[in-house]
Formats: structure tokens, C-alpha cells, sequence
């Protein structure tokens, strides 16, 4: 069984209710992997602009699965309210 940590920034502009709804699209996009653990670290300040925004709201999901779905980080790129993501691979 291999681990996942994938953060995830989202627009500040996006209310809370919003925001959960978009969480739980993502917890769909991985379909078979189990989400072990989440946290939200809340709104931050960016290091520079990204698509004109100064902050992010950051999300954190800890994943376990044998692997990722095909086409999930194309979805998270192609969502206009997810700023960046990282997906890491630590086990």
C-alpha cells in the first residue's frame, strides 16, 4: 500500500460552503484511495501572484492507495478554483 500527501490552494474568493464542495469533487476524482487524514491550514499569504491572486486558501489530504487515478492531476489543473496542488508520493 503506497502513501499520498497532496495539498491542495484554492482561491480565496471561494466562499466555505463552496469550498467543501470542491473537496469533496476531489475526494471523487480519487475514486478507490483512502483519504487517511485531512487538514486545513486556512488562508495564507502566496510567495508571488498566481493568476492574480496574493492568497490561498491551503488544504491538506493524506492518501493511501495502491495508485493515483489517470487524469486526476489533470483534473485538479483544469479546475479554475485550485490555484496550485502538489502531490507527493511518500511511501
Amino acid at each position: 500500500m503506497r502513501t499520498y500527501e497532496l495539498v491542495v490552494v484554492i482561491k480565496p474568493t471561494v466562499k466555505e460552503p463552496e469550498r467543501k464542495k470542491l473537496l469533496e469533487q476531489v475526494k471523487e476524482w480519487l475514486g478507490e484511495v483512502k483519504i487517511t487524514k485531512q487538514n486545513d491550514w486556512g488562508q495564507k499569504a502566496l510567495a508571488y501572484p498566481i493568476k492574480k491572486e496574493d492568497a490561498g486558501h491551503y488544504s491538506q489530504l493524506f492518501l493511501e492507495g495502491e495508485t493515483v487515478p489517470a487524469g486526476f492531476e489533470t483534473k485538479l489543473i483544469q479546475s479554475t478554483s485550485i490555484l496550485r496542488h502538489l502531490l507527493i508520493r511518500t511511501k
